[in-house]
């Protein structure tokens, strides 16, 4: 009986611990709107050793694989350029087949079924919510949130050729 209070005693001062970590990280989020003013999503964003991860729950965009973007600017004026290039504080070249390194800002594809709901988290090693690094999302005029008309090709620079930006969410704290 003792060491199964021993046990449970544990795995409670666990479970406080993983809390208490949780509720320091430091986190943002992106509410995500087609080109109509809609709401189609959202993206968490958390604060990881690892690089950031991004909790992504979309619903009613177009199904399909869509090309997925950290873009430069957090601004989402339709038709979104205003978002400028992709996130890219190294200054590489675009695609993550490039051997020299992608930009910060390039994600996989994501592929949206026919209902157009879609959730999945993914960590970007290459970007960071601290204030102040050269690859913060935080720099002086912000960083948004991209979904493009089309695939991501993972080669062309500087974009991929994925098409018309049709999602954009500027990321806030």
């Amino acid at each position: 009986m003792r060491v199964a209070r021993s046990a449970s005693s544990l795995a409670v001062v666990a479970i406080a611990c993983l809390a208490s970590v949780s509720s320091h990280a430091q986190t943002a989020k992106a509410l995500l709107k087609d080109a109509g003013g809609k709401d189609v999503g959202r993206v968490e964003l958390v604060q990881l050793p690892a690089g950031v991860l991004l909790k992504m729950s979309l619903k009613g965009v177009p199904p399909g694989e869509r090309a997925f973007h950290i873009h430069a600017v957090g601004k989402c004026e339709p038709p979104f350029t205003s978002a400028g290039p992709h996130f890219n504080p190294a200054n590489h070249k675009h695609g993550l087949e490039t051997k020299e390194g992608s930009h910060a800002g390039d994600m996989p594809n994501l592929h949206i079924p026919a209902n157009g709901e879609l959730v999945i988290e993914l960590v970007n090693p290459m970007v960071t919510l601290a204030k102040g690094p050269p690859n913060s999302l935080f720099d002086a005029d912000g960083s948004a949130i991209i979904i493009h008309a089309g695939a991501d090709d993972y080669k062309t620079d500087p974009t991929g050729n994925a098409g018309d930006r049709i999602v954009c969410g500027v990321i806030v704290e």
